[in-house]
């Protein structure tokens, strides 16, 4: 296997009909808008400001009103109540957005955060004894509870009561909890079923702001919860961070907490935000993705995500600028690591088998909270699933990471049998499994993907939504981009493709040389353009080449310039 080819689809012209409806737009946005599903003036508006969907108040969840019920209840009689999260930025970011809500309203609150190292993901009976010994009655999961039925079974045998609010896939048997807060679950109307753990957490302060609610409240505790507008920028993070459609209520909420973000008031926010060296004026979504969540992640990749925690909850100047500056330092560490790790599973792959349809490696050696990235770079490469795990002493921790063409939490419930635990969704996943069994687990899901996938042609694919000439590509056309924003999941950023045009310069840029800078020209009009990880195109640079591109304004040392992000190239024909 080597480096893949991508299949260009270039997205079909609008019809004129439609284009006479979206007539209230600029001519390239109409193409814009009406591949992403809108076609009506209205519709296109809505859109285009981020309006909250209908139909998405936080009592429409099922769960919401025993959950609210019960921590009234514990805040009145003084229960400590715990928050058990998860370690990624959804879980660390609900943690913080519950622990700092309840403890305004003067509930005594623990916040939880399972070592990945020592516990592994979701709820654990030995933490759950520990969190009992030390009197906690009432157990708030984030982003995580959804399946682990023994363990809430065991914690309602030691008499505590959990309230689950996970977004994750529910099996076909929910926890016996006190209530369940996740729209993917049987019977739930709520209609944004892809709201992150921490959108979760969100909409249950929301309904504690509840007209009625605040009354019950006033009347039992004699307080109120904080407005839940302040929390939208640990919703923005968390939900940004965790890869989240940004379709939505969730684009909503990320769009109007990205501005939260630019007029931060957070101390740990703005600590991140200045040890990354991050413009504040100019944050987006991908700011999250490629800049400060991978920060905010490293503590709990290396070594345990509290520190993250502990930043999104500090009120102290120092304290956050010292937690800040351990972050960077463990995300430059787990660059590093990724990097090694990867490389020592692809020789593994490649040693085994380099036809194979599912990626497996697995080594003592592997960092285990690195493992996922390194999954993810080699799904990104080879364009296959992969499985990356890490073998300890008696059993060995996997991540996995998938194409659109194979649900790998499917065939891990086809592999149930093998596993101590297991979680995720179509495209990510997780597992602990039994040392003897890895073996066995290895050949079965291999077993299944050539059962699935070997009748296909696997090909990455890049989508564009237009093909433009660089005449077209003016100052003012980035104004029309902005109204996209936020772009991520689901909602990508406009993608530009344009034919044969020349390149007067190329040169390889980065640490490695990995990335590429170059300067094209149609003859007329002439960009600079950046090409990362496209570095091993330098030695073999056509002449002319066809582009596929996002259009950007790029600020480097306070000059600012018109830009082409390539995200993908292939010779002129």
């Amino acid at each position: 296997m080597s480096m893949l080819t991508k299949r260009w689809i270039i997205a079909e012209t609008i019809p004129s009909k439609i284009e006479k409806n979206l007539d209230g737009f600029h001519p390239i946005m109409r193409q814009l808008l009406y591949n992403r599903g809108y076609t009506t003036q209205d519709d296109a508006v809505r859109y285009v400001q981020a309006q909250t969907p209908i139909g998405t108040d936080a009592y429409d969840l099922l769960g919401i009103p025993q959950a609210v019920e019960r921590i009234i209840w514990g805040v009145k009689n003084k229960e400590q109540i715990a928050i058990y999260g998860d370690f990624d930025v959804d879980g660390v970011t609900a943690t913080a957005l519950l622990s700092h809500a309840l403890k305004f309203m003067g509930a005594d609150v623990l916040g939880y955060i399972p070592n990945r190292f020592d516990e592994g993901y979701g709820l654990n009976i030995e933490a759950l004894d520990k969190l009992h010994e030390g009197g906690i009655r009432l157990v708030i999961t984030v982003d995580c509870g959804i399946r682990s039925l023994l363990e809430v079974d065991h914690a309602r045998r030691l008499g505590m009561d959990l309230i689950i609010t996970d977004h994750h896939q529910p099996s076909s048997e929910l926890p016996a909890a006190q209530a369940i807060i996740n729209p993917k679950q049987p019977h739930d109307r709520y209609p944004e079923k892809d709201l992150a753990g921490v959108g979760l957490a969100y909409k249950l302060i929301a309904a504690m702001n509840n007209p009625t609610t605040l009354r019950t409240m006033k009347s039992h505790i004699g307080m109120s919860p904080p407005s839940e507008g302040d929390y939208l920028d640990l919703v923005t993070l968390g939900t940004v961070a965790d890869l989240a459609p940004l379709v939505g209520e969730n684009r909503a909420l990320v769009r109007a907490g990205l501005e939260h973000m630019r007029s931060p008031r957070r101390q740990g926010i703005m600590a991140l935000i200045g040890v990354a060296g991050v413009n504040i004026n100019n944050i987006t979504a991908s700011t999250i993705g490629y800049v400060l969540g991978p920060r905010l992640n490293a503590a709990g990749r290396l070594d345990t995500a509290l520190t993250s925690l502990n930043l999104l909850l500090s009120e102290d100047i120092y304290e956050a600028g010292v937690l800040a500056q351990q972050l960077d330092n463990q995300n430059r560490e787990r660059q590093k690591l990724t990097r090694d790790i990867q490389s020592s599973a692809e020789e593994i792959v490649m040693a085994e088998d380099p036809n194979a349809l599912l990626l497996f490696a697995a080594h003592p050696n592997f960092n285990p909270g690195v493992v996922g990235l390194a999954a993810s770079r080699l799904t990104e490469k080879y364009y296959r699933p992969s499985i990356v795990a890490t073998r300890g002493d008696e059993f060995s921790r996997g991540s996995c990471r998938s194409i659109p063409e194979f649900h790998i939490t499917n065939a891990l419930d086809q592999c149930s049998d093998l596993l101590v635990r297991y979680g995720g969704h179509s495209a990510a996943a997780g597992f602990t499994v039994s040392n003897m069994r890895v073996p066995e687990l290895k050949e079965r899901v291999k077993t299944i993907a050539e059962e699935e996938l070997s009748h296909l042609d696997l090909c990455p694919t890049i989508n564009a939504d237009i093909e433009v000439t660089f005449s077209e590509l003016k100052p003012e056309l980035i104004e029309h981009l902005n109204l996209l924003q936020p772009t991520g999941q689901s909602n990508p950023p406009a993608h530009f493709v344009s034919y044969n045009v020349k390149v007067i310069r190329s040169r390889p840029v980065g640490r490695e040389k990995s990335h590429l800078k170059l300067t094209l020209t149609d003859g007329t009009f002439t960009f600079d353009a950046i090409a990362f990880r496209q570095g091993h195109w330098y030695e073999q640079m056509p002449g002319s080449i066809d582009v596929i591109y996002t259009f950007e304004v790029n600020e480097y040392n306070g000059r600012r310039t018109l830009q082409l992000n390539i995200k993908d190239l292939k010779p002129a024909v």
